[in-house]
């Protein structure tokens, strides 16, 4: 019995020895983080990781300016209108949208092809923002009034029971659990506002996610619905939508 509890006792020494040696290593490849005053957070923007034998990337934050970001933001009213609201269906309104949403999007489309959003318009619109012009456009836009559509009457059924209800039949979820039942989104979660968006916009967005030339969803999750949806489906629910409230 004692030998047998020696044994027992030898057992437990090493695996607590082990497991110490672990959390050394696992502590010593945690990337340092920048403190910030927690009324910059709007902005942070992930630094480029750096090269092997350089430092560890740190998180870069800059503190937004949403008065600057009027001011640069008058190359953006073009498209997107003066107030984020834009006139032409094919590119999307941004007013009201959550200023991290934004930055993400932002910062994928100053990636080029080599991000998981690539768009030749957007790309060269962004390739020479900073990380400040990036999060004062964001703090501008996210504080405008959000715009409101109308739905069209032909695609009020069928748009409806996707967004609420989703298609058991084909494993498409409804678009509200992370849209929210009135198309606010959840900011928690960067999941972006639906409400009043352009349908032919949102449509074709969805098609980008089915064909994955759009990749830049949270574990493919859009790519995996947008799949399963058919076109139908597609135009009804992005016209729902446009006028959702």
């Amino acid at each position: 019995m004692f030998k047998f509890n020696l044994f027992i006792l030898g057992v437990l020494l090493s695996l607590i020895w082990t497991r110490s040696l672990a959390a050394a290593g696992d502590a010593s490849a945690t990337p340092a983080v920048t403190a910030v005053p927690a009324a910059s957070a709007p902005g942070a923007i992930a630094a480029p990781a750096s090269s092997a034998g350089q430092a560890k990337p740190q998180v870069c934050v800059v503190a937004a300016d949403a008065t600057a970001g009027q001011t640069k933001s008058q190359v953006c009213a073009a498209c997107h209108g003066a107030t984020g609201i834009s006139s032409v269906p094919i590119w999307p309104s941004i007013a009201g949208q959550p200023e991290k949403y934004i930055i993400r999007e932002m910062t994928e489309f100053r990636k080029g092809d080599k991000g998981t959003r690539f768009d030749p318009t957007m790309f060269g619109m962004t390739q020479n923002l900073t990380d400040q012009d990036i999060a004062d456009l964001a703090a501008y836009f996210a504080r405008q009034k959000p715009a409101e559509g109308v739905t069209p009457a032909a695609a009020v059924e069928l748009g409806q029971k996707i967004y609420r209800g989703g298609n058991p039949d084909t494993g498409v979820p409804a678009c509200q659990a992370c849209h929210g039942p009135a198309g606010k989104g959840n900011a928690l979660a960067n999941f972006p506002p639906l409400s009043g968006q352009q349908a032919v916009y949102v449509a074709d967005q969805l098609k980008k996610f089915a064909n994955n030339t759009r990749s830049n969803d949270p574990n493919g999750m859009m790519r995996d619905i947008s799949k399963r949806l058919t076109e139908a489906e597609i135009q009804a629910v992005s016209s729902y939508v446009s006028g959702l409230h």
